[in-house]
């Protein structure tokens, strides 16, 4: 099992609701594609360093997780599509 940790940032136009169903959907992704969620973290609304689709604000979070080689790629495919989600990144920890 690899460490990764997976950056997601979040449109403002959404209700608080809303983003955390976004965020649940991502936890249901990587759950599903034989993930373990180990953390969550909320960073809040902070400036993007440049203006991606007329926004310049978003909501950070950091999801950390334990999984095989596959379950990321199989989870961006899916977030790559997402509406909400305006960036992601998916790096893997070094131990």
């Amino acid at each position: 099992m690899n460490k990764y940790e997976l950056a997601v940032v979040v449109t403002t136009k959404i209700d608080d609701e809303a983003r955390a169903a976004v965020i649940e959907r991502v936890k249901d992704l990587i759950t599903r594609f034989g993930g373990t969620v180990t953390n969550v973290d909320d960073w809040g609304k902070r400036r993007l360093a440049y203006e991606i689709q007329k926004m310049k604000e978003g909501f950070y979070y950091f999801i950390t997780f334990e999984s095989n080689s596959d379950c990321p790629n199989e989870v961006e495919q899916r977030i790559r599509i997402m509406e909400n989600v305006i960036r992601y990144l998916c790096i893997r920890q070094d131990a």
